[in-house]
């Protein structure tokens, strides 16, 4: 795909959504399909690119968990081709019926789900975002616009040109899957204000780039925020499951946005479960209050800030809490409205965590690193939303359409 300006990069796209728009699933599926094949056979050459990325990022001194983030393997790009399989086995949102009615004159009114048209998709470091996000706005009818980082531009590359081979090989128009390859500031600010060609922009990174999005955009936006995440073990809970769910949560991917930046512990069982999650997290710094040092006096203090802190990184601030309703304030005062997890064995607690703490997803007795399209069934995600529109939590295939209302009649006319 040759380079071009933005301008007409956007017609384009915004061609290609007219068309996508009433393909029927079949093509669209042989399409996710045919490049999810096209991902495998061509692992050698993603990975080729990948490296180039790699190798610069380490140069410009990239953190340890960017590079995490930016890194592809045998192993992620096979998830990649799985994501493509389950979301084209998924049932097509585009034409569904969620409503209807019929009027007392006689007019018969439904809302039926359409495509939203281009979605423009700003996101940093992560290759594999490029293939998920793609795959969700084909599937839903959308074509998209692809900006990633500098850090990820060859690898982007590669897998944009297997995806819109893909599309070409089903009879579709390549571009409804484009990449912009200039990664400017001043490109970035463009593109989120590309009126009358992005319909919904959606950043995908950390606190800079939705701050930047805040700041400049003025197409209409869904933005997922920080990932302040926590996890509460109360004091009726089995502290063996609640061990395994904190190393989950804090260790498995520490730069992502679903993992816990804070342990929240109850009071009666701090002396208990704390010594045991400090030696189940030997490679984790702690931060903690006082209540916390005093159990575990070798640490060091944590304070606002810290607790206020994605630290995306094998860093935890820890606190004790007196009860549910300490755990709950603390996650209000301090939480990012992600992913908030308690461990416990009252259901009652449990219901009240579940009720009381205002967030995109609520856990019980697991990690939160299971707040995921892919986990929780949507085949993949586009970003996991923490704002208080349609879109809230993971955000899959029903996120990525919006209403129409179509009134049929027979002659009436308003009197």
């Amino acid at each position: 795909m040759p380079s071009t300006t933005l301008a007409a990069l956007g017609g384009r796209a915004t061609a290609a959504s007219k068309v996508l728009a009433t393909a029927g699933s079949a093509a669209k599926d042989t399409a996710l399909r045919v490049a999810a094949e096209l991902l495998e056979r061509r692992v050698a050459e993603l990975l080729e690119a990948n490296a180039t990325d790699l190798a610069r990022a380490q140069a410009d001194g990239l953190a340890a968990t960017a590079l995490d983030r930016l890194r592809l393997d045998d192993r992620r790009v096979g998830l990649m081709a799985d994501g493509l399989r389950q979301v084209a086995g998924l049932p097509d949102p585009v034409g569904e019926v969620t409503e209807g009615s019929v009027r007392p004159n006689g007019l018969e009114v439904t809302r039926v789900r359409v495509p939203l048209g281009v979605v423009g998709i700003i996101y940093e470091n992560r290759p594999n975002v490029t293939s998920d996000a793609a795959g969700l706005c084909v599937k839903a009818g959308n074509a998209t616009m692809l900006r990633g980082s500098s850090s990820a531009l060859e690898s982007n590359r590669a897998v944009v040109a297997v995806l819109r081979e893909g599309l070409a090989k089903a009879g579709l128009p390549e571009d409804a899957v484009v990449l912009v390859e200039d990664t400017s500031h001043a490109t970035a600010v463009e593109f989120m204000q590309l009126h009358g060609v992005i319909d919904c922009l959606i950043p995908r990174g950390g606190h800079a780039l939705v701050a930047s999005v805040r700041e400049h955009a003025t197409v209409p936006t869904v933005i997922g925020g920080d990932g302040n995440c926590h996890v509460f073990v109360d004091h009726s809970a089995d502290l063996d499951m609640a061990l395994s769910i904190v190393v989950n949560a804090k260790t498995q991917r520490p730069g992502v946005c679903n993992a816990m930046e804070t342990l929240l512990v109850h009071r009666d069982v701090a002396g208990a479960f704390l010594p045991r999650a400090a030696e189940a997290l030997p490679g984790v710094e702690l931060l903690g209050d006082a209540a916390t040092r005093a159990v575990l006096p070798g640490i060091a203090a944590a304070d606002d800030d810290a607790y206020a802190t994605e630290f995306l990184d094998l860093r935890l601030a820890v606190a004790v809490v007196d009860d549910l309703d300490g755990a709950i304030a603390h996650i209000a005062r301090f939480g990012s409205r992600h992913s908030e997890a308690i461990v416990t064995r009252d259901l009652h607690s449990a219901d009240r965590f579940c009720r009381e703490v205002d967030a995109a997803a609520v856990v019980v007795n697991a990690s939160t690193r299971f707040v995921d399209g892919g986990e929780l069934g949507l085949g993949a995600e586009i970003g996991i939303s923490t704002q208080k529109l349609h879109a809230r939590g993971p955000m899959g295939l029903r996120e990525l359409t919006c209403l129409k209302y179509v009134v049929r009649g027979d002659g009436q006319v308003r009197r």
